[in-house]
């Protein structure tokens, strides 16, 4: 068989592959081979150079030999992969390795597909937009690409998700705020600023959580924590959003209050209706205008062809009459 569709690769954790005919997981137990399928994971369907592969593996002080001990290492690795699922998604070419097609997908694909739908939901529905974000992040066995060494390829690529997961782990307690839930997000956020604290929309999100709770004074004394935890780790003030965000709470502005998800409903609902009348006053003109110059062509016909000097003339030739 030499199609990877019944393969899936993971890397929302340590790099893993799993064989969906059997549910069974394989990963490589050593750090090279684990370093070595996390990027060709991250570069799935695009040909890795074999030197670019031996740098993140050894860095900037390969061994001798490094190509032939490369080449060892693929195929210790194509043999893990196929025992696990009875072929090989490694194809060699000229100038290195590629790891399955151009459509190969991964967890991470599929965490992105849910995380960009949970986004598109929550203006309309909050509540489903909750569901799909949280869904996205239960992908998530760990950080990104565990155990797949300090390789620039991976160390790129799990940054790039950890930053995606910490958007999402955002929009999620938007969500969860949007629809009426400030408790429990007062809660998570007073965590996630612990261990994220220079996140400063996490401070913002967590100041509007405690506010909805009716607790003003412990909302303004997250933005004291948050300017100094500032000041002290990256020597800097809060942001415009974040100041703009206690000004707001200091002088009770309504802008904090809930949403009202029936109103946010009547708005569609009046948007729609308001939609439907154009439609129906264009379709109007449409018809006025159709009316109009079928009246004038049958106008053109009853007058017939133009006469000149007592003969027809049409389409620029002369007929006697």
């Amino acid at each position: 068989m030499d199609d990877d569709t019944e393969m899936d690769f993971r890397v929302l954790g340590p790099v893993e592959v799993l064989d969906r005919r059997t549910g069974r997981y394989v990963a490589p137990s050593g750090a090279k081979q684990r370093a070595l399928l996390g990027a060709l994971v991250v570069r799935a369907g695009q040909v890795l150079p074999a030197e670019r592969l031996i740098h993140e593996l050894w860095g900037d002080r390969p061994p001798a030999g490094a190509a032939n001990a490369l080449h060892a290492h693929v195929a210790r690795l194509r043999r893990l992969l196929h025992d696990a699922a009875g072929h090989d998604p490694i194809s060699t070419h000229a100038t290195g390795y590629t790891l399955g097609r151009p459509a190969t997908r991964t967890d991470a694909h599929h965490f992105h597909d849910l995380s960009s739908k949970g986004r598109g939901t929550l203006a309309a529905d909050p509540v489903r937009a909750a569901d799909l974000l949280s869904d996205a992040l239960t992908l998530w066995r760990g950080p990104a690409l565990e155990g797949s060494g300090q390789g620039p390829l991976c160390t790129r690529e799990a940054e790039r998700l950890e930053e995606l997961r910490l958007t999402t782990l955002e929009t999620l307690y938007d969500a969860h705020l949007r629809s009426g839930r400030p408790a429990e997000a007062a809660r998570e956020l007073e965590r996630l600023t612990a261990r994220h604290p220079v996140r400063e929309r996490l401070y913002e999100l967590q100041m509007l959580a405690l506010y909805r709770c009716g607790r003003q004074a412990e909302a303004l004394g997250v933005y004291e924590r948050a300017r100094r935890r500032l000041a002290d780790e990256l020597g800097v003030e809060p942001g415009p959003a974040l100041r703009e965000r206690m000004e707001a709470i200091l002088h009770h502005a309504p802008s904090l209050s809930t949403p009202d998800p029936d109103a946010s409903l009547h708005e569609l609902g009046s948007a729609i209706a308001r939609l439907g009348t154009r439609i129906e006053a264009l379709a109007r003109e449409q018809k006025r205008l159709i009316q109009r110059l079928n009246r004038l062509t049958s106008g053109v016909a009853l007058q017939g062809p133009p006469v000149v000097g007592g003969h027809l003339r049409e389409q620029g030739a002369d007929i006697e009459g």
